[in-house]
């Protein structure tokens, strides 16, 4: 709403009007610019929010639901949405049969989301020279593990090499459980470790080659 003759956005709301039909509201302004005094109108219309198509992933269950949104808005991977099962994060956007990073919402065949209001669940598996010891965890999503990290969990004291996320593989650096898919370790000749994991176990199985 910056003014059309100066471009200042110092301006003075003289009057508004509201106007909805079925589809949209319109928001009609009379404007002022405190700078140059030009007097101008402004109108935004927008499309009334609509039903569309949730998938919420907890864990390793989901939940089918709708979420009523603008048209008119964009939406992003990782974008925050209330739900009526609380707060999610956007984790892949369905356009007819593509999956996209960001697009008008009026576009959207279905949104596919996580929940931020439980733990995060992370594999972290242990190699042991032909074995391995794959273990499911349930962290705090701000937990964070880095490549390097000495760490005990069950019977093993281990040292991470390397942390697959959601978008890459990581061997510096470190990153949140909320975006961890798995956590990469060996077993190290240490008595001392950063911090014990045991507790956060939720399920332990056991390969072989």
């Amino acid at each position: 709403m910056d003014c059309p003759i100066c471009g200042s956005d110092e301006i003075e709301i003289l009057n508004s009007k509201q106007k909805t039909t079925k589809k949209k509201y319109t928001e009609e302004y009379l404007l002022k610019c405190e700078d140059c005094g030009h007097v101008y109108k402004n109108i935004i219309s927008l499309k009334k929010p609509r039903p569309y198509r949730l998938i919420i992933s907890e864990q390793d269950k989901s939940h089918k639901t709708t979420i009523d949104l603008s048209p008119s808005d964009e939406l992003r991977v990782g974008d925050a949405l209330l739900t009526e099962l609380g707060q999610v994060e956007v984790t892949s956007i369905e356009v007819g049969d593509k999956r996209v990073e960001k697009s008008q919402l009026e576009d959207v065949t279905t949104i596919w989301a996580s929940s931020v209001e439980i733990p995060a669940r992370i594999g972290f598996s242990v190699d042991l020279h032909g074995d391995v010891d794959s273990y499911k965890l349930d962290l705090e999503r701000d937990f964070e593990i880095a490549p390097g990290d000495v760490v005990k969990i069950d019977n093993h004291i281990v040292k991470v090499h390397v942390i697959k996320t959601q978008e890459r593989k990581l061997t510096s650096g470190f990153a949140k459980a909320g975006v961890i898919k798995r956590v990469y370790s060996k077993p190290v000749r240490f008595n001392n470790y950063d911090y014990d994991l045991t507790k956060y176990i939720f399920k332990k199985t056991k390969k072989s080659d």
